[in-house]
């Protein structure tokens, strides 16, 4: 495991939502209220994206875009085209002229794939991802509410198998679809995060690094073990000073300031999981005892365990 395993590790598509347009222009689609962090790409055509808060962007064929924060948008074939389609959630949407109460239409076209025609040449398909807890957080904070990540050769052939999944009904055949996207999300961040003016997560880009890039990973493998800079020099085959020093020079922090950090984000997820106690949290993130565990989350987040557990609906162990 290493960083951005662990930030991805509960974010899977679930149900994707596939989203055949118009055939012709002018088609207009509007996303009144996505996940806060969604996924989206033309397997087919152009296309451009305008959130209600921001500058209209384009996105070419084969291009990714992420959106995050749960902000409305419209994908179309030009920034002034009027949604025809509004998306309210995976399963509801309605034509403009109908209004939310309409029944005039019915948009579904074939297996999991929705628009005004059947013969579209426009294909846009988006993923939706739920997004829960401290970790996941970290990975929002390190996105612009909106990022179009250009075509890479890398991403050719999960598109392409994609195109030829999302028409088919076969046993199984969400399931192929969701991960298709999960990779190509994956893909994406990679491709962001490798751009100059992107900012990553803190020791993302140290993971390149062989040595300190060992370090993380140590770190995130074994986040309860009794670490000292000492032991994690030694495995990295470097003096103590010099670790230290490249170290917080690549992640921008201390070794054992990243490690505690990155204990209490691991914790304040663990805190909001069902019978959660804090005794049992601080043993799972390198704490003898409740006291010292809570006297470190307290000075890392402002406020004591026992308040997230208590604001999760859980009584405090």
């Amino acid at each position: 495991m290493d960083l951005l395993d662990d930030l991805l590790a509960e974010v899977r598509a679930r149900g994707a939502l596939f989203c055949r347009s118009v055939a012709e222009p002018p088609w207009a689609v509007r996303f009144n209220a996505p996940a806060p962090l969604a996924l989206g790409t033309m397997l087919q055509g152009d296309a451009w994206i305008v959130p209600d808060a921001g500058e209209p962007v384009r996105v070419r064929q084969g291009d990714i875009l992420l959106t995050r924060g749960g902000g409305a948008f419209t994908a179309g074939d030009r920034p002034d085209t009027e949604p025809q389609i509004v998306v309210v959630d995976q399963d509801r949407c309605y034509a403009t002229e109908d209004g939310p109460a309409g029944i005039g239409h019915n948009f579904r076209l074939g297996p999991r794939s929705y628009g005004l025609t059947a013969d579209g040449s426009d294909l846009f398909v988006t993923a939706e991802y739920p997004m829960r807890g401290d970790v996941c957080e970290r990975l929002l904070k390190a996105l612009p509410p909106l990022v179009v990540v250009p075509w890479q050769p890398e991403f050719a052939p999960l598109l392409d198998l994609l195109g030829s999944e999302v028409a088919r009904e076969e046993p199984g055949q969400q399931i192929i679809l969701d991960r298709l996207l999960d990779m190509l999300l994956v893909r994406a961040l990679r491709a962001w995060f490798a751009l100059p003016d992107a900012e990553p997560p803190a020791g993302y880009r140290a993971l390149g690094d062989p040595r300190i890039g060992l370090a993380l990973r140590l770190l995130h493998e074994r986040p309860a073990r009794p670490w000292t800079v000492a032991d994690l020099a030694a495995e990295t085959g470097m003096s103590r000073a010099v670790f230290a020093r490249r170290f917080t020079e690549l992640v921008g922090s201390p070794p054992l300031a990243y490690l505690t950090e990155w204990r209490m984000t691991l914790a304040a997820d663990l805190l909001r999981e069902r019978d959660a106690s804090v005794a049992a949290v601080a043993r799972r993130v390198g704490y003898a005892d409740g006291f010292a565990f809570s006297n470190a989350f307290k000075r890392v987040r402002g406020v004591a365990p026992s308040t997230i557990l208590r604001t999760s609906g859980e009584t405090p162990g």
